[in-house]
């Protein structure tokens, strides 16, 4: 049995997250909403809105439907400038 919608896009958004090295706070300020905000939508206690769904998109620089296909379509279309360095996947600069 596949993944319902709201389970894919949380997981699209923590795959996004961590290809980005980008933390809940950054989404955050992106959203205009709280750190605990986003916690509670990706912890699956409050719902994403469509509203979520473009905006982080746009963000990521996506399509709305790459980002609700699940993780791995979206880290594969997630822009190549998008992405963390080697050096800062080691722990370099990377804010958490």
């Amino acid at each position: 049995m596949g993944l319902g919608l709201e389970e894919s896009l949380r997981l699209s958004v923590a795959a996004l997250m961590q290809a980005t090295g980008e933390s809940q706070r950054v989404l955050a300020a992106v959203l205009g909403l709280t750190q605990t905000q986003i916690s509670r939508r990706q912890t699956g206690a409050t719902s994403w809105t469509l509203r979520d769904v473009d905006v982080l998109a746009g963000h990521y620089g996506i399509a709305a439907l790459d980002l609700l296909a699940g993780p791995t379509r979206a880290c594969e279309m997630l822009p190549a400038a998008r992405r963390r360095t080697a050096h800062a996947a080691a722990g370099k600069g990377v804010a958490r």
